[in-house]
């Protein structure tokens, strides 16, 4: 009996041993990781976090950054007309351009799937813009967008357009750049999608008399969900990250029509070197997309199908 109990103490301090190397091992490889995410990531957030209960600007300069608590936050939310007007424009970029860019893509990557003839080449063809430098991307639109001699003036023949100065048609002008840059990005996780669902499904809806309306809604798009959630995320993240477009084409303007969160930051910390507020405004980005990453993924995430 002695004998079974010592074997059994031996079998199980050998499995923990093995199982001990095996987390060790894990851990081991995800250090490097876990290295550049904490220098790059969680030290910048709470930094942020630790700098926006700071008053920290020109005036500030010789006697350094003062605590002032949540002082920067009240003023945000309370006085900063500037900051509700880049958040409304944010929200109102995030609402348009994700379901529009997420529809267009899937249209592309069904077409550039089933097409016989030149396959690379339509994927390439809507791929482009994404490969283009955004400062690019921005010059091409201001060519495009310019009243005189700008291609839509030129092509309609009318040079009375003035859609990055007038402050109704600004935002306009940029959710379409926006769009135009990022479906195809989109379309290549949709082309991986559609890849992955078996075809058998689709002959067996053949057989049983589905139209291709049917077949989309019945067998595409529920496969696809997983896909949807991921692009969903990262197309909703993209439009809160507008910088470089604005700096190139309305810095803004015209009187903050097309002014958003983080080129808000920008104008804070660089212009008015503010970088408490900016670093106020940072945080509420931050919570922001923390939030609405959440919301999307507990909501989407159960009526998802994982093949």
């Amino acid at each position: 009996m002695t004998a079974i109990v010592n074997d059994r103490s031996a079998a199980l301090a050998r499995e923990r041993r093995r199982m001990w190397r095996t987390t060790r091992l894990a851990w081991m490889l995800l250090l490097p990781s876990f290295i550049f995410l904490a220098m790059f990531t969680f030290y910048p957030i709470g930094y942020s976090i630790w700098n926006s209960l700071y008053k920290d600007n020109n005036a500030t300069i010789r006697t350094g950054p003062v605590y002032i608590g949540l002082k920067n936050y009240i003023t945000l939310f309370t006085k900063d007309q500037i900051f509700k007007q880049a958040f409304i424009n944010n929200v109102i970029v995030a609402v348009v351009t994700v379901p529009i860019s997420l529809g267009l893509a899937i249209m592309m990557a069904i077409f550039a799937n089933k097409v016989k003839i030149g396959k690379g080449l339509v994927r390439v063809s809507f791929f482009y813009p994404t490969l283009l430098p955004m400062v690019a991307v921005a010059n091409i639109w201001l060519f495009i967008y310019t009243p005189g001699y700008g291609m839509l003036g030129y092509i309609f023949n009318n040079n009375t357009w003035h859609f990055l100065t007038d402050p109704d048609a600004v935002l306009w002008a940029l959710i379409v750049m926006m769009i135009w840059k990022q479906a195809g990005y989109v379309m290549i996780f949709y082309i991986s999608g559609l890849q992955n669902i078996n075809p058998e499904l689709y002959e067996a809806a053949t057989i049983d008399g589905a139209n291709g309306t049917q077949i989309f809604w019945r067998i595409t798009w529920p496969m696809l969900m997983p896909t949807t959630l991921y692009v969903m995320i990262i197309t909703m993240t993209n439009a809160f990250k507008l910088v470089d477009h604005l700096y190139i084409l309305t810095k803004g303007g015209p009187g903050n029509a097309s002014n958003m969160l983080l080129f808000y930051v920008y104008q804070k910390a660089f212009d008015q070197t503010n970088y408490g507020m900016a670093s106020a405004i940072t945080v509420v980005v931050i919570v922001l997309l923390l939030i609405l990453t959440c919301v999307q993924f507990f909501t989407q995430d159960k009526r998802t199908f994982y093949a």
